[in-house]
């Protein structure tokens, strides 16, 4: 496989919690994986044990190139849409990923929303080196949060199985020391496994990822 894949992320860890096993197991398959974030925190210290635990998360799943935006966390709503397009597009320009993987339009969280629109605004299929296929991927703790049949609701229509990968995406996730959490709470390696296990056996397999189709170039 040859496949340029992008991951963007609104946060530092949702590209692990929603696409951590894809990621893993494209890499393993031969293809150039990269993964976009979109926001950093506030602090010096906040910023760079973020990143220093982003790459280190990477780094286990095989990823070829990180990218770190400058944009404020919790605040893209203060920020012109123009601008967010304008990072995006640079991104996705630079980067020209065949298949491309953005947080879910009806996620509870504003950032996501925002990252939703100007994702598929910078992968408009007029562009050159649009990608092909656009999936949505569920983020534990905000996808979930949603209001039902007030915001769309999340109903996965692809799924990859990550059944040899998911160990992979709870080590990587453990690498993010500052985000995981003990259970009950949904990031935690508990839960974590929880939903590749009830995604897996929605499709008959050990452990899956669930994502919804945006469009596909065929």
């Amino acid at each position: 496989m040859k496949d340029k894949i992008l991951v963007i992320a609104p946060h530092t860890d949702d590209e692990v919690l929603g696409v951590g096993g894809t990621m893993a197991r494209y890499a393993d398959l031969g293809a150039e994986v990269c993964v976009a974030i979109m926001t950093q925190g506030y602090s010096a210290e906040e910023i760079e044990c973020d990143r220093r635990e982003a790459l280190a998360s990477h780094q286990l799943l095989g990823v070829k190139q990180t990218i770190f935006l400058p944009l404020p966390a919790a605040n893209l709503d203060s920020i012109p849409h123009r601008d967010i397009n304008r990072h995006l597009n640079e991104v996705i320009q630079n980067i020209q990923p065949e298949i491309l993987y953005i947080p879910f339009t009806g996620d509870l969280h504003v950032d996501h929303q925002r990252v939703f629109l100007s994702a598929l605004v910078a992968a408009r299929p007029n562009r050159p080196g649009a990608p092909r296929a656009i999936y949505a991927y569920e983020t534990l703790s905000e996808t979930n949060w949603n209001a039902p049949y007030l915001a769309p609701n999340f109903v996965p229509n692809v799924f990859v199985d990550i059944s040899d990968y998911l160990e992979m995406k709870i080590q990587a996730m453990q690498l993010y020391a500052s985000q995981i959490k003990p259970f009950p709470n949904e990031r935690s390696e508990e839960s974590l496994r929880a939903l590749a296990t009830l995604r897996g056996s929605t499709v008959s397999c050990f452990a899956a990822e669930a994502f919804v189709l945006v469009r596909e170039i065929v």
